[in-house]
């Protein structure tokens, strides 16, 4: 599985809703498969945070992978939405069982700054499923905080973990950080916000979702730390609309909204306890649209 972990833009998907009730609409996420791979993805972060993983049912996980699977012939990370040992082993058990040679990494989060507690959960889902693993470290969501420096080191020390996925800001000193200390590659999130400092600290590229995946990887195709212009010029244009994308508290709802504008899905609910759009910011939103559309 470690072949599949390459650099480049790592999609995370978004689950598209359908109705009242909130049902996964499958058409929808075959659109946003066929639109990001045919923008340039190096391959897709199912059942993600961006994925509303945490609301879904296993039996809707196991739908949503379905889908993406029949949907693409790119490799998948996919993500594990628990910090318990068991539950973590039980999501990566089911996402090698049906991604089968495509799974390039079981995305597990950062459960414990104690690197002895950390290292024995990552071995454990390891050891029990086969996975390899991608670490993300998204102190927003996990509420644990931990040095790049410890995280660095227990990941050299594990042949097993494919990558990192480096969320605790500042992300481009963590990027520094880590990459001086392990050799697996470490990839951005946070809708590309920090991208830009990222590359220029060692980044393998972008594992996260934003409305036009096409900018993302436009600016990783182009990096080149002799002449960085180049990446800057390719997103620039973008980062006012990735900024209103990354607002605390409602990004999710902003980049459903976004996503329904452009056609690539047909609803832009989201489930609870995520906060819906407010109707203030809708045409702040469409001018970001019209401007991106504009390029």
């Amino acid at each position: 599985m470690g072949d599949l972990m390459r650099p480049g833009v790592w999609g995370v998907l978004a689950t598209p809703f359908r109705g009242e009730t909130l049902e996964v609409d499958t058409a929808g996420i075959e659109r946003l498969v066929k639109h990001a791979e045919g923008a340039g993805v190096t391959g897709f972060t199912v059942l993600g945070v961006f994925g509303e993983a945490a609301q879904l049912s296993r039996e809707e996980r196991r739908l949503v992978l379905e889908t993406v699977l029949a949907s693409t012939d790119l490799p998948f990370v996919v993500g594990c939405t628990s910090l318990g040992t068991a539950p973590t082993v039980e999501e990566a058990t089911t996402a090698v069982e049906l991604v089968g040679d495509r799974l390039a990494g079981a995305m597990v989060q950062v459960n414990s700054a104690d690197p002895a507690v950390l290292g024995a959960h990552l071995d454990a889902v390891h050891e029990a499923t086969g996975a390899d693993l991608v670490v993300q470290d998204y102190p927003v969501v996990s509420g644990v905080r931990i040095s790049a420096a410890v995280l660095g080191d227990l990941v050299a020390s594990r042949s097993y973990v494919s990558a990192v996925k480096a969320e605790a800001p500042p992300t481009p000193a963590a990027v520094a950080e880590l990459t001086a200390r392990c050799d697996v590659p470490v990839f951005g999130g946070l809708g590309g916000i920090n991208l830009l400092d990222e590359l220029a600290c060692g980044a393998a590229g972008a594992m996260t979702g934003f409305s036009y995946p096409e900018a993302l990887v436009a600016c990783v195709d182009a990096w080149d730390p002799a002449d960085p212009g180049r990446s800057r010029a390719a997103l620039l244009e973008y980062l006012p609309l990735i900024t209103f994308e990354q607002q605390v508290g409602i990004a999710l709802a902003v980049r459903k909204e976004c996503l329904r504008q452009r056609g690539l899905i047909d609803e832009s609910g989201v489930r609870a306890p995520a906060r819906s759009l407010p109707d203030s910011l809708r045409p702040l939103l469409s001018g970001h649209i019209a401007r991106a559309q504009a390029l």
